[in-house]
């Protein structure tokens, strides 16, 4: 073998030599050097990721180290470091741009509104008196949950999380006398440790099990492992097997800059020509002589203390009548402004904008002009429909966050087992849609009539208790 060779053959050069060799066919090492030049020359000559391409098909997808396809959820970031860096972009438009900060309050105003119901029942056909009695005790539980967590404060913080950081982490805290408080934690600190660097299953902070993304065993909150049942990751805008939220106006992101630098600088401009009132031109007179003409004008005159110049000052009181001398013209700079040429501009930005959130234009820009809120909040409208959706989701995460108040009423023993078999919890949203209130009385009288309908969730649908209303109306017979 030469000694000018300091790297070893490759090692399926390797064990091709050593199985020839166990066959009696004597190869030297120099020639397995030899193969492995040709073999490394076959590389650079021919791709060997050819083979995955079918004659007419598209390629193959390639599958990763987990056993799953690489690329099949098309987000715009790979390491922590750049989702850290989109969700600042988004978060400094949530602090500073007009336009998101709108659309961020319009998402909660019609997405939580007053506030979400729920209310503990007994599972259809569960007639016993005692678990009444029982959903009674339950339902006192989560009022005790929801005012000691401030929860319709809480949805509302939930909503504008969500949206604006792509995700909401909540983690919940039992005390031993069974109630249980809501934190909500920042997602910078949820965040993949060194150690634990080169480890698929514990990217982007989010410890899951090797062979299924979906199933979380735990979070990593400032390099410390907490269990997954104590964690709840509302997350936005991405596909099931992606482990991290996106931030809603990401998308958007340049638009909404162009509409506020576009809409600064025709406030800027106006601004200029405004200030100036008119201009005097004075045909064949020198600058001698205009500033005399200033100086003789001047009703008052201040210096500047800090560049030393003195500057005259004329009242023009309303109604001012100018005499000038021969030859002397005014202009007004103001009158030839046209902000209509840019407000065009600024419209269709905004647009596209209000095309992202599934919102009519006027709720991204307060300008009710174009539209009606009657004809843009029906049943069928885009808008309605979405939120509707975003309703029912939210409705579907918070009554998992209230069974969680319930279970740990029940291991501190101040609820017995039973509520967690025989009980049901019911959430119900503000109405979205443009409200005929007569005809929703009559419509739920009639299905309160034909049982389809509770007489609590009928109250719900209006903003009101069906307990609380029962009491009042009965101290008030008995008051009569």
């Amino acid at each position: 073998m030469n000694g000018a060779q300091t790297r070893p053959p490759n090692p399926e050069v390797l064990s091709t030599y050593h199985a020839l060799y166990a066959k009696g066919i004597p190869m030297s090492l120099d020639l397995c050097a030899l193969l492995e030049a040709f073999d490394d020359l076959y590389d650079r000559l021919v791709d060997p990721a050819d083979a995955l391409e079918d004659p007419g098909e598209t390629r193959w997808t390639p599958l990763g180290g987990s056993g799953r396809a690489a690329g099949t959820s098309a987000v715009p970031y790979a390491t922590e470091a750049q989702l850290c860096a989109i969700r600042d972009q988004c978060r400094a438009l949530a602090a500073a741009n007009e336009f998101a900060i709108n659309g961020h309050e319009n998402r909660i105003s019609f997405i939580v509104g007053t506030g979400h119901t729920y209310r503990v029942t007994a599972k259809p056909g569960v007639t016993d008196g005692a678990i009444e009695r029982l959903a009674l005790e339950t339902q006192g539980v989560l009022d005790d949950f929801v005012r000691a967590n401030h929860w319709r404060r809480r949805q509302q913080e939930i909503v504008r999380r969500r949206d604006r950081d792509g995700e909401a982490f909540l983690r919940f805290f039992a005390g031993h006398d069974g109630t249980t408080r809501v934190r909500f934690v920042e997602p910078d600190q949820i965040a993949t440790p060194p150690e634990r660097a080169a480890d698929p299953a514990a990217r982007f902070g989010i410890q899951t099990d090797p062979d299924d993304v979906e199933t979380v065993l735990g979070y990593w909150i400032d390099g410390r492992w907490v269990e997954a049942d104590e964690i709840q990751h509302r997350k936005a805008n991405v596909d099931a097997n992606v482990k991290r939220g996106l931030p809603l106006y990401y998308p958007v992101r340049k638009n909404l800059q162009r509409a506020e630098k576009l809409l600064r600088n025709m406030s800027a401009v106006a601004g200029i020509q405004s200030a100036i009132a008119m201009i005097r031109r004075h045909a064949g007179g020198t600058r001698s002589g205009v500033q005399q003409l200033v100086h003789g004008q001047a009703d008052a005159a201040v210096a500047s203390a800090t560049t030393g110049r003195t500057n005259y000052l004329r009242r023009y009181l309303p109604g001012t009548i100018l005499d000038t001398f021969a030859g002397t013209e005014y202009e007004f700079p103001a009158a030839g402004i046209d902000a209509a040429r840019y407000v065009a501009v600024l419209q269709a930005e905004l647009r596209a904008i209000a095309s992202r959130l599934v919102m009519p234009e006027f709720m991204l820009t307060s300008d009710a002009s174009n539209a009606n809120y009657a004809s843009t909040m029906v049943a069928e409208g885009p808008a309605v429909r979405m939120f509707q959706r975003l309703q029912h989701e939210m409705i579907e995460e918070d009554t998992e966050v209230m069974w969680r108040a319930v279970r740990n009423a029940v291991a501190a023993g101040r609820l017995p087992g039973e509520a967690l078999e025989t009980l049901s919890i019911d959430g119900q949203a503000p109405t979205l849609a443009v409200r005929d209130r007569l005809r929703e009385a009559q419509a739920d009288r009639i299905l309160v009539a034909c049982g389809a309908m509770s007489v609590e969730t009928m109250a719900a649908r209006h903003g009101l208790d069906a307990r609380r209303e029962a009491r009042r109306a009965g101290l008030a017979q008995n008051g009569s």
